[in-house]
């Protein structure tokens, strides 16, 4: 293995760290903190003419306050499509349809599902440790191998170095997105 596979090895381990940190940021989007956002219904699909499609595809999602979340289907035809896939994605939250639109008012968290909240969440940040952590495994083998093949004991230990850098430097991430989170969830 050659100086520059090695590096294509660095990039794509830091690649994919980077895709735990994304993957995060998600999961972590869909926990909700008792304040309405947006992000609660993005993943609902909808079926649009015979197609799954995204809610934001079919219609206008917006806050209109703290509490409540308006979808403004672009085809009222639409209503009863979304109302039922809201009611399919088990959110917890009745929708309100008015007929012109649809009204999500989210309730607030209780003190018992803040903490269960807090949990989930830090699952899904030792859940994308996990992932950094299966991606350094591989890159120090690759690195063991190159050196085992040829390659300069005191580069490998360098390249090593790097990668633990890295993972320091995910987990770093991984935490500040947890404690961020859990800090908005605690927060009445």
């Amino acid at each position: 293995m050659h100086s520059e596979e090695i590096d294509l090895l660095l990039m794509t381990s830091e690649e994919a760290m980077d895709k735990s940190i994304e993957h995060l940021n998600h999961e972590l989007a869909k926990v909700r903190t008792g304040k309405a956002s947006t992000n609660i219904v993005n993943d609902i699909l909808v079926d649009y003419y015979g197609s799954k499609t995204p809610m934001n595809q079919v219609s206008s999602v917006a806050t209109s306050d703290s509490r409540t979340i308006t979808i403004q289907p672009w085809e009222k035809s639409m209503l009863p499509v979304i109302e039922k896939a809201i009611f399919e994605a088990n959110l917890g939250i009745t929708p309100m349809n008015d007929g012109e639109m649809i009204r999500l008012s989210i309730p607030p968290l209780t003190e018992e599902r803040r903490r269960e909240l807090v949990k989930k969440v830090k699952h899904l940040g030792e859940e994308a440790k996990i992932g950094i952590r299966s991606v350094r495994h591989k890159a120090m083998d690759g690195i063991k191998k190159a050196v085992k093949d040829g390659y300069p004991e005191d580069a490998g230990k360098d390249k090593e170095d790097q990668v633990q850098n890295m993972v320091n430097k995910f987990s770093k991430k991984i935490n500040a997105l947890v404690d961020a989170k859990e800090k908005a969830l605690m927060t009445v």
